[in-house]
């Protein structure tokens, strides 16, 4: 993919939304050029994003490679708050600025999907669903159900997503709990919040909601040895990244009924970041669990907020401004002499 004349070129790795309306308003109206694609690979960042000064990718990966091999690029700005699929360090040393969108674009949004999960999942709302559809019109074909206030639903983690989450939860009548090694106690403990080790919240807590960031420490943290530890009456819900959890091991824990159920707004293949994706997952068939493909960050306030952010950061640096949410530090000048 060429550049069709002089003008700096910011190219879309990849979207769906549907169009680029948002961002080519941006793009155009600060004078640069938009390309916009659909790379599943890295290979395919590379051909597309050659003679690009920017990019701006939502599921296609920006490692090291790629990193390497465009010259031009001085920036590379996230749809969205983790940035996993980018390399970093790379960017950094090659004087590239890695910019995000700060939590708060979708914040309400994850801590409402997390909550609409935990309940969907306790009290068994897509079970009587499909009962009542197939004729089956009787409060049995949920049991088990447990009374939600006096028991424990566990966060791993305590950032600004979790509070809300808490905040939502604690109106239930359930004590919640928090594991988050970088906080200190005292922080978790103003939001009558009761901080507690890994170990204490994987064995203690009847519901246990993810929201930790996906990094190689945390990758699989939820593997066979973890889900026996957890109560079989627990419920595991995943509103972070998919990975997190090993799905083998969450497939086997529910079949063997290690665990009670699982409700997951991702699965660990990622299916948005495939070209072809076949709803294969054995996980997929248990009636135990609930699956939604990855949508606990959307709302239309909130995929108009993050478009807005990305393409701004872009133009930002483009144009010699400071970005407003950097993930890197980047001398200003570092990126000049690229290509």
């Amino acid at each position: 993919m060429t550049r069709t004349d002089s003008r700096e070129t910011i190219l879309i790795a990849d979207y769906d939304f549907g169009d680029v309306d948002i961002e080519r308003a941006i793009v155009e109206g600060a004078g640069l050029q938009l390309l916009a694609a659909q790379c599943k690979s890295e290979e395919e960042v590379i051909e597309a994003g050659r003679e690009t000064g920017g990019i701006l990718t939502q599921y296609a990966r920006v490692g090291s490679r790629a990193i390497g091999a465009l010259t031009r690029c001085r920036v590379i700005a996230r749809y969205g708050t983790g940035v996993d699929i980018v390399d970093v360090d790379a960017a950094t040393r090659h004087g590239i600025q890695v910019t995000n969108a700060p939590n708060d674009w979708c914040a309400e949004e994850v801590a409402d999907h997390a909550v609409a999960l935990w309940l969907a999942a306790a009290r068994k709302i897509c079970q009587y669903d499909r009962a009542a559809r197939q004729g089956e019109w009787h409060w049995k074909t949920g049991q088990p159900i447990h009374r939600l206030r006096g028991q424990v639903l566990g966060l791993l983690s305590f950032g600004s997503i979790a509070r809300l989450i808490a905040e939502r939860a604690q109106a239930f009548g359930v004590e919640v709990w928090a594991h988050d090694p970088f906080l200190d106690q005292s922080e978790i403990r103003e939001s009558q919040v009761r901080p507690v080790s890994f170990d204490d919240l994987v064995e203690g807590a009847d519901y246990v909601v993810i929201q930790t960031p996906l990094t190689p420490q945390t990758h699989h943290t939820f593997d066979r040895a973890t889900l026996r530890r957890m109560k079989p009456t627990a419920i595991l819900v995943n509103t972070a990244r998919g990975p997190i959890v090993e799905d083998t091991a969450l497939q086997q824990a529910l079949t063997e009924r290690w665990i009670a159920g699982a409700a997951l707004d991702d699965l660990e293949e990622e299916p948005a970041k495939q070209r072809v994706w076949r709803p294969s997952n054995p996980l997929l068939e248990l009636p135990n669990v609930i699956v939604t493909p990855h949508a606990a960050y959307y709302s239309e306030e909130s995929i108009r907020a993050v478009r807005t952010i990305a393409a701004e950061e872009a133009v930002r640096v483009l144009t010699g401004q400071p970005p407003r949410f950097p993930v890197n530090e980047v001398p200003p000048s570092a990126g000049a002499g690229r290509g």
